[in-house]
């Protein structure tokens, strides 16, 4: 379809929405890109469940350090001030509540915004769960990327999960290839598609129920 975006157009929209001084955790996948998209004039505070605070960009190749990777075997560079600490106190922080945002991918997100990450249909699953249910609960916001509908084209924003879930009622905003959607109390609110079509061919793409905002806008980004 045309303007869709590629995944690194996804990561570089959501970076665009990360607040000054937030902190923010990727998780594995899709949004470990997030962290090289961040306006250069605006601190956006990474963390990662190994125990990493103030982690910036991929290095550039031939310039990794393998001591310093993040939670999915990454290199990553460290931005001044950063720190380093124990797994156990990363976790700490995660389960009080002081990681303002999570950036998750995901196979499914359901309409009361539970989200299921960590199991397929076929039984496959990732190496383990690992930290997603912390961060699926713990963080004041949960931000979602994916691709709208499956490889086979079956849609992967439902009325409700079927796979097991990673967490309840917890996702915030979901950022596919096609749309930027918000979720209230009401259900999803699309606040930006794609050029090119109309909500009727984005709701085609959509088991959950849809509604257009206001305010809306054309959903674009740079070529990466």
């Amino acid at each position: 379809m045309p303007g869709k975006l590629n995944r690194l157009q996804i990561a570089w929209r959501l970076a665009q929405d990360l607040l000054e001084g937030q902190v923010v955790n990727l998780g594995a996948g899709m949004p470990l890109a997030v962290s090289n998209f961040v306006p250069p004039d605006r601190e956006v505070i990474f963390h990662s469940e190994n125990g990493i605070l103030g982690f910036g960009p991929r290095p550039e190749a031939g310039k990794e350090n393998r001591n310093l990777r993040n939670a999915g075997n990454i290199p990553i560079t460290l931005l001044p001030g950063a720190a380093l600490f124990h797994h156990a106190d990363s976790f700490a922080m995660i389960r009080g509540g002081h990681v303002d945002v999570s950036v998750l991918g995901a196979y499914e997100v359901a309409e009361n915004g539970d989200l299921a990450n960590w199991m397929l249909p076929d039984g496959s699953r990732a190496p383990a769960v690992g930290g997603a249910m912390d961060l699926a609960t713990g963080a004041k916001q949960v931000f979602v990327m994916m691709e709208h509908c499956s490889k086979d084209g079956a849609p992967r924003i439902l009325k409700h999960c079927t796979l097991p879930l990673t967490g309840q009622a917890c996702v915030s905003a979901v950022y596919t290839d096609h749309a930027v959607i918000d979720r209230d109390a009401e259900g999803f609110v699309v606040r930006e598609m794609i050029e090119g079509i109309q909500l009727a061919d984005l709701q085609a793409m959509t088991s959950a129920n849809l509604r257009l905002a206001s305010d809306w806008k054309i959903l674009s980004a740079p070529e990466i």
